[in-house]
């Protein structure tokens, strides 16, 4: 029997590996969104911070923008257009009293994040891909599943308001 090369073995290894990571990351049953194709990005919730955000009224929720290395460094310096590659997340919960916090100072004085609330969305940047929609793919997932066609027809529609800053409603928060 002829042994066998430690560099065969190392690739095998890799490839296996990589085969096994890529395989949990997509997930079997990983869904899309129904109009721009984009799903849950692996690892969003490890990305960096971009800006916190208190929606008021039928919304009443406090917000967390996250951004994927390309939209913080874009960010950070304030780029516009956003570059391709780019991914936005936010993420929501319910805008709750602190009752401790009540009892300390005898009236509402804090609030946290509660539950989670309005789902989680994103946006990605491929200007070629997503051109009728200002460069940008939307997506809105409800328990890891994406909301229905109605939902996504509404994405871009409300953030044309938004188009002298690339259709991003956040702004960096330092």
């Amino acid at each position: 029997m002829k042994p066998i090369p430690i560099f065969v073995i190392a690739a095998t290894i890799a490839v296996s590996v990589s085969g096994a990571m890529i395989f949990s990351a997509g997930g079997a049953d990983d869904e899309s969104s129904p109009i721009f194709g984009v799903k849950i990005p692996p690892g969003y919730r490890d990305w960096r911070l971009i800006s916190v955000a208190h929606e008021e009224g039928n919304l009443n929720d406090l917000r967390a923008i996250l951004g994927n290395d390309v939209a913080i460094a874009a960010s950070r310096e304030g780029k516009l257009p956003f570059p391709d590659g780019t991914i936005i997340a936010r993420l929501a919960w319910s805008y709750d009293l602190l009752e401790e916090s009540s009892k300390a100072f005898g009236r509402p004085q804090s609030f946290v994040a509660g539950p989670p609330k309005n789902g989680v969305q994103f946006m990605v940047k491929d200007s070629r891909k997503y051109a009728s929609t200002g460069g940008w793919g939307f997506a809105h997932f409800n328990d890891g599943k994406p909301a229905d066609e109605a939902v996504h027809n509404t994405c871009f529609s409300c953030h044309q308001v938004a188009k002298a800053r690339d259709f991003v409603f956040n702004r960096y928060a330092p």
